[in-house]
């Protein structure tokens, strides 16, 4: 949220949300939720091509930069983490990583995560800086760990794609809005069916 520098409410609106302060020429950009570490998730489509996301974004100096630079220095047999990429040489900003929630254990699973899944992480996270719900201001200065489910079966790449794309960016606009919010979830604590349970 963007308020031209004389505005004289914008302490006390900082006082409120307890939120960083960017100048940028004359406006002053009013950061909410982004001192602190965000948690979003969202499930997204059908079959074996379903994504499941889960997610992190914390600022610099934050346990998720530390999480996500032990994730990338600490591969495992079947676990690489890797940057989301929109395409070789062009990751996204906020630094993405991708973390798999499955054991990769062949080839075609491999290439739907450096592939398909990369890039929708990628441009789920772009989006959400070109819409301002990740601040442009910020892209240097926040960490994002995205962890990812492609299951065994899967095989159409284009459902992979759009399903970790859409479950991304509802994941991220979810954890920067804070929802759902604790009231909602009480609300539907006894009625709620897990697909998978």
């Amino acid at each position: 949220m963007c308020y031209d520098d004389n505005t004289e409410n914008i302490r006390n609106i900082y006082r409120q949300v307890g939120a960083q302060i960017y100048r940028k020429k004359t406006k002053v950009t009013v950061m909410y939720a982004f001192e602190r570490v965000l948690v979003g998730e969202a499930l997204v489509g059908v079959g074996p091509e379903v994504a499941h996301i889960d997610l992190v974004i914390g600022p610099r100096g934050s346990t998720v930069e530390q999480a996500f630079v032990n994730a990338l220095a600490s591969p495992t047999v079947g676990h690489t983490p890797l940057l989301a990429v929109l395409a070789p040489n062009l990751p996204a900003k906020p630094h993405t990583l991708m973390v798999n929630k499955v054991t990769i254990k062949g080839a075609g699973q491999a290439l739907l995560i450096f592939g398909p899944a990369q890039a929708a992480v990628a441009k789920a996270v772009m989006d959400c800086v070109g819409t301002g719900t990740l601040p442009e201001e910020l892209a240097e200065d926040l960490f994002i760990i995205v962890s990812v489910f492609i299951e065994w079966d899967a095989k159409d790449k284009k459902k992979v794609y759009e399903y970790n794309y859409q479950a991304t960016k509802l994941a991220i606009e979810r954890a920067v809005a804070k929802e759902p919010k604790p009231i909602e979830i009480l609300a539907k604590k006894d009625s709620a069916k897990h697909p998978f349970a």
